[in-house]
């Protein structure tokens, strides 16, 4: 251990002390919220649209995965198949959220640089 006039008694070592390291760290973490808060927002506002069966049916989602519209052409009804429609339907909701999902796990690995955070799901 040695004394300085500046730095007072120390042991020689200029690292950061383990509150001090604990206080970087914190930092980091409430900065990597905010980034994620940030991406998560930006996403949630985007909406996304997939169609299906040559474009006769369309379904549109936003980034909170809620579905904000579906477009039927009168060419994709007929009375005699309703189950295809029903069919396209669903295949063009689940194509739109799967684009919403894949949007927001692409923002969110942006902003936490790529760090896997255990499975957490957003």
């Amino acid at each position: 251990m040695s004394y300085s006039a500046r730095r007072g008694f120390t042991s020689g070592s200029m690292r950061p002390t383990g509150a001090a390291r604990q206080q970087e760290m914190q930092q980091k973490i409430q900065e990597m919220q905010a980034a994620m808060t940030a991406a998560q927002d930006a996403v949630e506002v985007q909406e996304f649209t997939a169609s299906v069966g040559g474009g006769v049916v369309e379904a549109k989602v936003n980034g909170k995965k809620e579905v904000l519209g579906v477009t039927i052409k009168p060419e994709a009804v007929d009375p005699e198949d309703v189950e295809m429609l029903q069919d396209l339907v669903v295949s063009a909701v689940n194509e739109a959220l799967r684009q919403a999902s894949e949007a927001m796990e692409n923002s969110l690995n942006t902003a936490t640089g790529g760090m896997d955070l255990g499975g957490l799901s957003f």
